[in-house]
């Protein structure tokens, strides 16, 4: 028998859901075989699946020690005691020891932590993590051997407090927006479960404020919100953005960005954008579409204005930075230690350059 106690990050969630991160290598018919046999109990009895767990039940399986580590990609404690939190134990005090898919996971977390510079942390408490992300390194993965910024986190919380290893089978923290590679910024991260359900219900209800500073082709003299429709070509890894639905494709996707000058030049426009819908590459795209790209983006941009800027200043990317976020106000929860607060990511020092160099004149004029 293995015995696991249901903890803070692992509760109001379904049982079937733990149980897919508990033994992420069993497939869906075994785990409901399994129930329906009592093979697997709660608190003792037979359960169907659907129950939400609560801190402090306690989830039985009825395994042979091969069956479990096939399933769990871990070595079984055996039938003696259960810890708090998702194990019965840890590396180092007679608990699961891991195998091979596990260790390989962590180390993948620590190697992030040491190979990934410049992430600087913004602000950091038991449920939240805000961080400022570099140009050049990925949010998520793309693909199963890239390194991001999702596993520099886990093991940045791992080397503040190594016990996080014995829930990461059942929990793991992550990352709640996305930024594309080269652009910067505010990336938010849950660390406990309740954190990453109240980040992901903000965005999901547009009650976080979200803004970007860019600078973009061309004069854009006065404050406007503008609107469209995105249609995304997977196989170019690109969008299109249209004016009406109807323009927009087979499925197109509403788009509502806001952008207000904060300085303009006859050929540059300093912009602070507000992303009032979320969407890949929205900001490029939609810029575009109105005739004012951003610099330096290679996808949606001007090559002639690009080829100068990279000869000038060595710009190679688009020049696209997350530079605030304001939360809603909540005056009690979990969103309590967070609310209307604003945070703010300092630009990195070739956007810093480039602000400084191309409104230098107009700096001078006012």
């Amino acid at each position: 028998m293995q015995s696991v106690t249901i903890g803070a990050n692992q509760a109001g969630q379904r049982l079937d859901k733990f149980l897919h991160k508990y033994l992420p290598l069993a497939g869906s018919g075994f785990l409901y075989k399994m129930l329906r046999k009592k093979n697997i109990t709660l608190n003792g009895k037979k359960a169907e699946g659907r129950e939400i767990l609560s801190v402090g039940d306690q989830v039985c399986t009825f395994f042979s020690d091969e069956t479990f580590g096939k399933f769990s990609g871990r070595a079984p404690a055996g039938d003696s005691g259960s810890a708090p939190g998702g194990s019965s134990g840890g590396r180092n005090s007679g608990g699961k020891a891991p195998l091979p898919a596990e260790e390989k996971r962590l180390g993948e977390y620590w190697a992030a932590y040491r190979r990934l510079q410049g992430i600087a942390v913004l602000y950091e408490d038991d449920d939240f993590l805000i961080m400022n992300k570099p140009t050049g390194i990925l949010t998520q993965k793309a693909a199963p051997g890239d390194v991001s910024l999702n596993e520099w986190m886990i093991g940045y919380l791992l080397s503040k407090n190594p016990a996080l290893a014995e829930e990461l089978s059942t929990f793991r923290p992550s990352v709640c927006n996305r930024l594309d590679r080269n652009t910067s910024g505010i990336v938010l991260g849950g660390k406990s479960l309740a954190g990453l359900q109240y980040l992901s219900r903000c965005i999901r209800e547009r009650s976080l404020r979200k803004f970007y500073r860019t600078i973009c082709a061309g004069a854009l003299g006065e404050a406007a919100s503008v609107r469209g429709y995105l249609a995304k070509d997977s196989m170019r890894n690109q969008v299109t953005v249209a004016r009406t639905a109807e323009g927009g494709g087979p499925d197109p996707v509403p788009i509502h960005t806001a952008y207000a000058p904060i300085a303009v030049t006859d050929r540059y426009t300093l912009l602070e954008v507000e992303l009032i819908t979320g969407k890949s590459h929205q900001i490029r795209a939609h810029l575009a579409s109105i005739g004012h790209p951003l610099i330096g983006d290679a996808k949606y941009g001007l090559e002639g204005v690009n080829r100068e800027l990279r000869r000038r200043y060595g710009l190679s990317h688009q020049l696209l930075h997350a530079c605030r976020v304001t939360f809603p106000e909540a005056l009690s929860g979990i969103g309590s230690a967070l609310s209307g607060r604003t945070f703010t990511a300092p630009c990195p020092k070739l956007f810093a350059r480039l602000e400084q160099e191309l409104f230098a004149q107009k700096t001078e004029s006012d």
